[in-house]
């Protein structure tokens, strides 16, 4: 088998198919968080301490001079990055305890009863002399 070939068939795979559309939401739902947290969760944050921009919180090390940019430690970027995380493994979580919800009730559903077994075939001999003398009393 050619290493195209190959190729084809793992990337046609389900699962393959399927992670990638999970990526691709995945990266589509982390923007959606991210323009959230940033621009309707912490602007009215930032107006409770102080009226700054959380964006804007930092702690600089160094001043800017004409030939090296400012040194500072941006703690409200990081702040909205960690409020980011919480949101999006919070939803994440939601989806699995579902998902296994889903899962738990189909496992749970009793299994129907086995269908019974078939007569052997003595059984059925036996059943047929038993109609024959019925028949001839």
């Amino acid at each position: 088998m050619s290493m195209m070939q190959e190729f084809k068939t793992f990337a046609m795979r389900g699962n393959v198919i399927d992670m990638t559309v999970g990526i691709v939401i995945g990266g589509a739902f982390g923007k959606i968080v991210s323009s959230l947290v940033a621009d309707v969760i912490m602007p009215p944050l930032g107006m409770l301490i102080a009226g700054v921009p959380f964006r804007n919180l930092a702690v600089v090390l160094k001043q800017a001079s004409e030939n090296a940019p400012e040194v500072a430690i941006r703690y409200g970027q990081f702040i909205l990055t960690i409020v980011d995380f919480i949101i999006i493994a919070c939803v994440i979580f939601m989806v699995v305890k579902g998902i296994n919800t889903v899962r738990r009730k189909e496992e749970a559903k009793p299994a129907p009863p086995p269908a019974p077994p078939a007569p052997s075939k003595e059984q059925v001999l036996l059943g047929e002399i038993r109609d024959l003398l019925k028949t001839r009393q």
